[in-house]
């Protein structure tokens, strides 16, 4: 698998696309992830990849020329399944979504700033548009990398125990049970018995029954009861 994110600061995506999972994927050759620079597609010997707004108004605006070299160049080079731009008011990311986009080939992801890309990429380029949350950042990087991460980690041997990424929260739109380790008993703190019992099919009777509890009660919206 190929991501490409498209950035004007790829600074901020250099930590998080580095460590951990991420970093044993692609060290095991199962994603490629690229970090475009904007601003080498720009003619503005300042380097300059935004400008005011037509019509007036707070805020700079990123340009359509270089974020349309970016793109074009990317893949006049490789077919793209997926162009996706990080914004506010694009659909919600979910885990439903993590899993569809981690069987895909190759993808873009153009990272969102100032006060968004030129209406016009929107419309003719971009095939995708994601929001990780009803809130503003200061650019679309964070999202990109939390995308990407949430991605990578569902590859077939991203994770030594592909079993631990199925019993995920949201997975089956339920969160995940609590989980306990040792010691069993801390300051009178005990764990509950049925997970020391070494019954297998009452202990996923008893997760089950804790997913659907917590769901309820943490987050209703997700089984329709708010």
């Amino acid at each position: 698998m190929r991501i490409d994110i498209i950035t004007v600061l790829p600074e901020l995506l250099e930590s998080p696309l580095n460590h951990s999972i991420v970093k044993r994927a692609k060290e095991k050759k199962l994603v490629e992830i690229n970090i475009i620079n904007l601003r080498d597609f720009t003619t503005d010997k300042y380097k300059s990849v935004d400008d005011y707004a037509f019509g007036g108004g707070a805020g700079m605006v990123m340009m359509i020329e270089p974020v349309y070299k970016a793109i074009e160049k990317l893949k006049s080079e490789r077919n793209y399944d997926e162009i996706i731009y990080t914004s506010p008011d694009g659909e919600k990311f979910s885990q439903s979504m993590a899993n569809q986009l981690s069987m895909k080939n190759n993808i873009i992801i153009l990272a969102g700033h100032y006060k968004g890309v030129d209406q016009r990429i929107r419309d003719y380029l971009i095939t995708r548009e994601i929001s990780i949350g009803d809130y503003v950042l200061s650019g679309g990087e964070l999202p990109a990398a939390a995308i990407t991460d949430a991605i990578v980690r569902l590859i077939p041997g991203a994770i030594s125990d592909e079993q631990s990424a199925l019993s995920d929260s949201f997975q089956d739109d339920l969160l995940a049970p609590p989980v306990f380790t040792r010691p069993s008993d801390f300051r009178g703190w005990k764990v509950p018995d049925i997970l020391l019992s070494g019954n297998t099919g009452e202990i996923d009777k008893w997760r089950h029954e804790q997913a659907v509890e917590r769901t309820s009660r943490l987050r209703p919206d997700l089984t329709g009861e708010d």
